[in-house]
């Protein structure tokens, strides 16, 4: 059996572009989450819950959703057994580590387990054991994360002009934009127009910002590029808009735990 303790390097609290992360890093800064030992109970999980599951890279580098189907206390754990996108099961076998991460309420759970056997009768499903240790990262009430997405940007000032810059990361209430210094001054309003992937499903979103920041730092000086950091907050969000972008956010959180900044 391999030993059930969750390593630093096993679980944090992330999100970065499209990559699946083999070993999530631990959050940049402590100010904006700080990670503890939990209880299990501290994640308050009910039965059908989804988490999400991390085979060993020998049976997939692809991180797939589980269902809880129940657990006994100290004991094991009853789940689903994990499916690829297409819904291929995965071959796992009696011993194999998971490595369990769920998000709840403000926090970000990672626990590891090991499959303890393999069912297929009445239908496929697991009994893992019951973790011995659960790793939790409690998240700023509006959590940012790394993002690489290719953004136009309209100014409101002028008559209007587009550029393009990149959202280098991201929360529901506003983002870090990467652009032409000469984009906005600090106060001007400005329209963002950008995908966003949830789900595999890929909307465009359409948002008016005002510009709370120019930063040059020195990086970017000594590169010697006319670029500049712009922070963002958006404004009169529709909640439609508004809960694309937590659930952006938290799905980032779960998937890619190595992204939060």
């Amino acid at each position: 059996m391999t030993n059930n303790s969750v390593e630093q390097g096993d679980f944090e609290t992330d999100t970065t572009a499209k990559t699946l992360a083999e070993d999530p890093a631990t959050p940049e800064s402590s100010t904006n989450a700080s990670q503890s030992s939990f209880p299990f109970e501290a994640m308050n999980l009910k039965v059908a819950d989804r988490l999400q599951a991390q085979p060993p890279k020998r049976v997939s580098a692809e991180r797939c959703f589980v269902r809880l189907i129940g657990y006994l206390q100290d004991l094991s754990m009853l789940v689903t057994t994990p499916a690829t996108v297409n819904s291929v099961r995965l071959q796992l076998m009696e011993g194999d580590q998971l490595v369990m991460r769920v998000f709840s309420s403000q926090n970000a759970f990672g626990f590891a387990c090991d499959v303890q056997r393999v069912c297929k009768v009445p239908y496929s499903y697991l009994h893992v054991s019951f973790p011995k240790e659960v790793q939790g990262t409690v998240i700023r009430k509006a959590a940012r994360v790394k993002t690489k997405i290719i953004v136009k940007v309209r100014t409101e000032q002028g008559g209007g002009t587009d550029l393009t810059g990149v959202i280098s990361n991201l929360s529901a209430n506003g983002a870090l934009i990467d652009g032409p210094r000469n984009t906005a001054a600090t106060g001007d309003s400005i329209r963002l127009t950008f995908p966003l992937k949830l789900h595999n499903i890929e909307a465009n979103l359409s948002l008016v910002a005002i510009v709370r920041a120019v930063l040059v730092d020195e990086t970017i000086k000594q590169s010697g590029t006319s670029l500049a950091h712009f922070g963002l907050e958006f404004v009169d969000l529709q909640p439609n808009d508004q809960m694309m972008l937590q659930s952006m956010v938290y799905q980032q959180m779960i998937e890619q735990p190595q992204s939060l900044v």
